[in-house]
């Protein structure tokens, strides 16, 4: 992936690379555990409680099943979503294309806003300046020589920085696993649209195919790589489920101790607050930034893989590309300050209501058209979970479209 071109297996020195499927994984895994997630579930925790384990119990099993279908139908043919969707049916691809990039373009901005809220939490910047700051770290590390190798290595920093953090609000405030335990199985309250956004902002989108785009970069496709193709999903759902049960778990331990938040508007970043002290905001403000640096990245990357399908300029300049998608999102929110909160939970939403459009078309192909998998038999277990997930998901859509403005009400 140097400046002209997507793959870059020659450019990672081998003593520095990050194996492919971890890659892959990582991008996958990392994109799903953004700011909006993170402002999700602290939002949603101190809404619903214990009762919220349920969403993040339910985004977790969809999640296992649009992934698992996914990594392997995209896989398996060798094509990416919106190459493979134009096969099945003329101009799937390009509705496809669409959809994703209008969410990812929210999500984009939302992201590096979350970025320069983190930096406005950590070092006391004003949030545009930390905005502008992150969106020029991004950009340079697409500028780098050996991209995939900066890339892969500063998602692990991040990914590293993230899980430890999260790890130990969870080791200070002690939650009750018993009624976590309880709230997760047999919730009080829940309405659809606290799971459609943590689904939306987890599973949909660009999310989706994040990993399994990546995949295809790496070349790693073909029926004679399904072993290889199933563990590297495998391996990024459950880096993301044990981030998502951590952070609710985290959130949840502060909830059930009753302790006020100093921001309300700010659940996250007062949980954090409640937690650990003075000093909580500032590792929040850590913990806020690697997400929205993450995210950032693994969107533009993403939303570049679909765009390169229709325009020349992204083939031929990939790289410029992905630095264009950050530049214009560090851009729109400079120029229009949406507060980050609201804008990372309507991205949420509005991805949510993407993922059934591309995961309906990914099942038809392993459902109906073999011809494009190499005629490799897909398991009928899997294709049941897929369809389930694909039900779920349609379902919880169509009832929340009414409630996505209720967002900044």
């Amino acid at each position: 992936m140097d400046g002209n071109s997507t793959t870059g297996e020659a450019d990672r020195p081998a003593r520095f690379r990050v194996p492919p499927l971890a890659g892959a994984a990582l991008l996958m895994a990392m994109s799903a555990a953004g700011p909006g997630f993170i402002t999700q579930t602290a939002s949603f925790t101190v809404l619903y409680g214990a009762s919220f384990g349920c969403a993040v119990l339910l985004s977790m099993i969809i999640d296992v099943a649009v992934q698992l279908n996914v990594w392997r139908i995209l896989g398996v043919s060798g094509q990416r979503a919106q190459d493979l969707a134009s096969k099945v049916f003329p101009g799937a691809g390009q509705v496809l294309t669409a959809f994703v990039v209008l969410g990812a373009v929210v999500f984009n901005i939302a992201n590096v806003a979350g970025a320069g809220l983190g930096l406005h939490d950590l070092l006391g910047v004003d949030s545009r300046v930390g905005t502008a700051v992150s969106g020029c770290l991004a950009i340079a590390i697409f500028l780098a020589k050996s991209v995939f190798t900066a890339f892969d290595r500063f998602m692990v920093l991040l990914g590293l920085i993230k899980i430890v953090l999260i790890i130990a609000l969870v080791a200070v405030t002690a939650p009750p696993l018993d009624q976590a335990a309880i709230g997760a199985v047999a919730p009080e309250r829940l309405p659809l649209l606290p799971i459609l956004t943590l689904i939306g902002g987890t599973v949909g989108g660009y999310i989706t195919y994040s990993g399994a785009h990546r995949l295809i970069d790496d070349g790693i496709t073909g029926a004679a790589s399904v072993k290889r193709i199933h563990r590297g999903a495998l391996t990024g759902i459950l880096v993301a489920c044990v981030l998502r049960i951590v952070l609710f778990l985290g959130f949840f331990g502060v909830v059930a101790t009753g302790a006020h938040l100093a921001n309300p508007g700010d659940a996250a970043g007062s949980s954090f607050l409640a937690a650990f002290g003075p000093v909580g905001l500032h590792l929040f403000g850590l913990v806020f930034w690697a997400a929205g640096m993450t995210s950032t990245m693994g969107s533009s990357y993403t939303t570049a893989s679909f765009l390169r399908s229709y325009f020349g300029p992204v083939r031929r300049h990939f790289n410029r590309a992905v630095i264009a998608l950050i530049a214009l999102a560090t851009i729109v929110f400079i120029a229009a300050g949406q507060t980050p909160q609201a804008m990372l939970v309507f991205a949420g939403a509005l991805n949510g209501l993407v993922l059934p459009v591309g995961l309906g078309i990914l099942l038809w192909v392993g459902l109906r058209r073999r011809d494009l998998l190499e005629n490799y038999r897909y398991p009928a277990v899997l294709l049941g979970t897929g369809v389930a997930a694909w039900l779920f998901t349609g379902y919880a859509a169509a009832q929340s479209l009414t409630s996505i403005g209720s967002i900044f009400q």
